[in-house]
């Protein structure tokens, strides 16, 4: 076989710029395929990293059960009954369902206003547990989360949000020890959450305060009530099969019909998180196919101009079998110039789909949060080897045509 030398690279370069026009429509076919996969496989990544930065600290195992009206009539009750969960459904559930890894009620109020000297916020109002910081995770900035000693004693302190903290000390600093007026009682901040997450269980995080469970109960006048029923699923379980259970115990408690699917309000967030990854994979694959069709359009285009280049160097190519070429000579000529130019067109794609997604991360990105608008390493290498291929067998039907060209009839055609 002949030896790949600089006068072979002059050669392709050579044949390549013959026609400039020609050979650049040719190769935008392909860079703008492997652009259009590049940017989607990036993007895809960098949608996911953004998505999931509102799931933060949030358990993908956890459950949460409400109340509705009755859809069938049971042990006297009439159908359309009104019930409500209260404390003791916990340690019904606690001493029942030995899946439960934990669980906690939850108590609150919409439309709250609270004020601070000049500065008010509207907001939601949660009345909570410790326990729920293992279901929806605090990111305190200042001060702490709640504790037993705040729940026992009733005390009146908050934990606000990141907007709620934001609008009423816009000077920033640290609020623990001030005092908020919420609707016309006082609570003092002993925290500051500045978690931002997509899913909202009673109220957005960020213009949330949250005061312990009893004082909620006893300043609201909720008596035994609770509005929610918050549980995790121990290591090994599927929320799907614990809420059921869960379920089956609230039922029997409050005489309704175990197979009345109407009174209870449930969502299970183990499914919600399993239906985004689902949704993300599919996002990939399709972006795989796309990129890849218009991949192999740019293909198909480089060899139909290849074939156009062979049937013009006819006469060349004759000459060349004519004084000794072999046929794997012009086979590996043919090739050569097929994949030269089609991974040209596919580093300048790749260069370009990295540098337009670089500035799209820089643009989305927050210091502590930082969005990867890129594609790894691997998936890098595995592009490029792409190139490689889709040159190679753009350029086999153009090389093999080349093959077959006789020397007499080459000279003849002229």
């Amino acid at each position: 076989m002949r030896r790949f030398d600089l006068d072979t690279w002059e050669e392709i370069l050579i044949t390549i710029t013959r026609n400039k026009t020609r050979s650049l429509l040719t190769a935008f076919g392909i860079f703008w395929g492997i652009f259009m996969l590049v940017a989607l496989m990036g993007g895809a990544q960098g949608m996911q990293d953004k998505l999931q930065q509102g799931f933060v600290g949030f358990a993908t195992n956890s459950g949460f059960m409400g109340t509705n009206r009755t859809g069938r009539a049971y042990k006297g009750f009439q159908q359309g009954r009104a019930w409500d969960l209260e404390n003791k459904d916990v340690e019904r559930v606690r001493r029942s369902v030995s899946e439960v890894d934990v669980i906690t009620p939850s108590l609150a109020r919409w439309g709250i206003e609270a004020i601070y000297n000049e500065h008010k916020i509207s907001g939601t109002l949660k009345g909570l547990y410790p326990e729920y910081g293992e279901i929806e995770e605090p990111s305190i900035t200042y001060g702490r989360y709640l504790n037993e000693m705040d729940v026992r004693d009733r005390r009146k302190v908050c934990i606000i949000g990141k907007r709620i903290y934001e609008t009423l000390f816009p000077e920033g600093g640290d609020p623990c020890g001030k005092f908020v007026e919420i609707n016309g009682i006082y609570y003092q901040v002993i925290g500051v959450s500045m978690s931002t997450g997509n899913i909202s269980v009673q109220g957005r995080s960020e213009t949330s305060i949250i005061i312990p469970f009893t004082t909620m109960q006893q300043n609201y006048n909720f008596g035994q009530k609770v509005q929610l029923l918050c549980y995790t699923a121990k290591k090994g379980y599927a929320i799907s099969e614990v809420e059921k259970k869960v379920a089956q115990v609230v039922k029997q408690a409050h005489f309704i019909h175990p197979d009345d699917e109407q009174a209870m309000i449930i969502l299970n967030a183990e499914a919600m998180f399993s239906m985004m990854d689902n949704l993300f994979t599919g996002i990939r694959i399709l972006s795989w196919i796309v990129g890849l069709g218009t991949l192999l359009a740019g293909a198909i285009g480089v060899s139909n101009i290849m074939m156009v280049t062979v049937k013009e160097r006819t006469t060349e190519i004759g000459i060349r079998r004519a004084i000794g070429a072999r046929p794997n000579d012009i086979l590996q000529q043919i090739l050569s110039e097929s994949m030269v130019l089609t991974s040209m067109a596919g580093m300048a794609g790749i260069s370009f789909a990295v540098f337009l997604l670089d500035i799209v991360e820089k643009a989305v990105s927050e210091p502590n949060a930082i969005v990867h608008f890129q594609i790894s390493f691997w998936e890098a290498i595995g592009a490029c080897v792409l190139l490689m291929v889709l040159g190679l067998l753009a350029g086999l039907a153009p090389a093999y045509r080349a093959m077959s060209v006789k020397p007499i009839e080459a000279i003849r055609d002229e």
